[in-house]
């Protein structure tokens, strides 16, 4: 199976910032939102605009971070999303977070999202557009 991987930066901003001065915990769970967002552009089918045109959601179900080290104001974050193949109507993600100045590992993670259809139930079966990518992909 192929590993699909994608690369993006960002840079940290002082709206981030916790009293510290450093990026609030929080804030690496809008950087993996980031990450899966260029992930989506980077291997087309899959983005957040393929499933609101199939009226199909992924909220987010678990959410897992651990914290290395810090990232400050103007650090730019170089965030790794690794697309983890698991079976079911599901998407799984794992992340790292350099910064990019020292390359050191600031944050790693994962998500699960499951699939919804627009009356808010719970899908068991694949979305037409993720099997779609999956053969395109995978």
């Amino acid at each position: 199976m192929n590993e699909l991987t994608d690369i993006c930066h960002v840079r940290v901003k002082f709206s981030e910032l916790d009293m510290m001065q450093r990026a609030w915990h929080g804030s690496y769970v809008a950087y993996f939102e980031d990450g899966r967002e260029s992930f989506g552009r980077h291997y087309p089918g899959i983005a957040y605009k393929d499933m609101q045109e199939a009226g199909i959601y992924a909220p987010i179900y678990d959410l897992h971070v651990r914290y290395y080290a810090p990232l400050g104001m103007n650090d730019l974050a170089e965030i790794h999303t690794r697309y983890v193949h698991k079976p079911g109507a599901r998407l799984d993600y794992s992340y790292e977070i350099y910064r990019e100045s020292d390359h050191v590992l600031c944050a790693a993670g994962t998500t699960t999202q499951l699939f919804i259809d627009q009356e808010g139930e719970l899908m068991v079966d694949l979305p037409d557009y993720y099997q779609a990518w999956q053969k395109k992909y995978l």
